[in-house]
């Protein structure tokens, strides 16, 4: 937490592309994270079922998650977090009276493919579930879009 807080004293939350929605590069965190991705395998004992946002999906287990290289940290402000289409009333209340709220924990494998979108998010967030999707370039989308594809050919998730 000691380095996410420096990470966060150091950005300029006003110059975001959506003020107060920031990813933040935190490499000194590496040693206390594990990736959230391995290289994808056609063994399906290697993977178990795990619900995430009200979806089943299989996931990689644990023990084949790649080491992890890099470590990015998704931080909103708390104004930016209260105006996110994605958060629901019950984490309004939850957050208290928080500065900053960590939105996601980006720990990867590989510099090359550090972490996109997975497809359907990006098809989400294009949908309204993001402010600065809408902020995105046609160039921007395709470049997301192939960023996704090639990750998701590549890697599976690492779940718990």
């Amino acid at each position: 937490m000691l380095v996410v807080q420096s990470a966060i004293e150091k950005h300029d939350f006003s110059k975001d592309r959506i003020p107060g929605q920031a990813l933040l590069s935190v490499p000194d965190a590496v040693p206390w994270v594990s990736s959230g991705n391995g290289r994808k395998s056609p063994d399906a004992d290697r993977y178990h079922c795990r619900e995430h946002r009200g979806v089943v999906s299989a996931y990689l287990k644990r023990e084949f998650a790649e080491p992890a290289v890099g470590c990015d940290v998704v931080v909103y402000t708390r104004e930016a977090y209260l105006n996110d289409p994605d958060v629901t009333p019950k984490e309004f209340a939850r957050i208290g009276d928080a500065t900053h709220v960590i939105v996601a924990v980006l720990a990867y494998a590989d510099e090359k493919q550090k972490s996109p979108l997975p497809p359907y998010r990006l098809v989400w967030n294009l949908a309204g579930g993001n402010h600065e999707a809408a902020l995105w370039t046609a160039d921007e989308i395709r470049a997301k879009a192939k960023e996704a594809i090639a990750y998701n050919n590549d890697w599976s998730t690492v779940a718990d």
